[in-house]
């Protein structure tokens, strides 16, 4: 039997990739009502999924940009600056 892994064990990446392959196939409008259901209710899940690790990231972020005062300090992210 597969066991199914919990909301904390996939990653991003493969749940957006899975949740687009979902709204590809039901777009297509070929699958049966029951599969439909089916894949419905697991793109549900996946968007969830995601959105709680984008939700997660951004509390992140936010922490990281705090400044001594507790106030956000809105810096412009420059990638040129970042690598060394």
């Amino acid at each position: 039997m597969k066991k199914e892994k919990t909301n904390e064990e996939i990653k991003f990446e493969d749940a957006l990739a899975r949740l687009e392959k979902i709204v590809e196939d039901l777009e297509k409008g070929e699958l049966p009502l029951d599969q439909a259901l089916t894949a419905f209710e697991e793109g549900i899940r996946l968007s969830r999924i995601c959105t709680n690790q984008l939700n997660e990231a951004e509390r992140k972020i936010e922490v990281l940009l705090k400044g001594k005062d507790g106030q956000l300090e809105i810096e412009e992210f420059n990638l040129e600056n970042t690598r060394e």
